[in-house]
């Protein structure tokens, strides 16, 4: 067996058969639709507020010295109001564009997914919980 035929088994199981991981998924989501629409919720609502609230939740990071300094050699701690807001973006996305990282969208980004993570890991395992 190659490489990507042990990947397609363990996603969808033997040929002929739904198993794997996708299979189960779906036969979760068969047996507690209630729960999946929950667990889908949650994670696109704290997504969406993580999106909303990256510049000041990455400001708060930069605030209180957990950033660093800027691209530009500034320390993120002795900044304020926009300044202190962009240059925590970029930080935590890799750094400034002209200096290479992603910059602010790539900020936004991390802390999107963040937020995304946290409310499915936190909504399965209310789900998990109430079972």
């Amino acid at each position: 067996m190659g490489f990507f035929s042990g990947i397609d088994e363990f996603l969808f199981g033997p040929p002929g058969e739904v198993s794997g991981v996708i299979g189960s998924v779906i036969n979760a989501v068969i047996e507690n639709p209630g729960k999946a629409a929950l667990l889908v919720g949650a994670t696109v609502a704290t997504g969406g507020l993580a999106a909303m609230a990256a510049p000041t939740i990455a400001a708060a990071a930069g605030s209180v010295g957990l950033l660093g300094a800027a691209s530009t050699g500034t320390a993120i701690s002795s900044l304020s109001g926009a300044a202190l807001a962009n240059a925590s973006l970029a930080t935590l996305g890799g750094g400034a564009l002209a200096a290479g990282g992603g910059g602010m969208a790539a900020g936004t980004t991390v802390i999107t997914v963040a937020g995304t993570v946290t409310g499915a890991g936190v909504s399965a395992g209310v789900a998990v919980a109430s079972s």
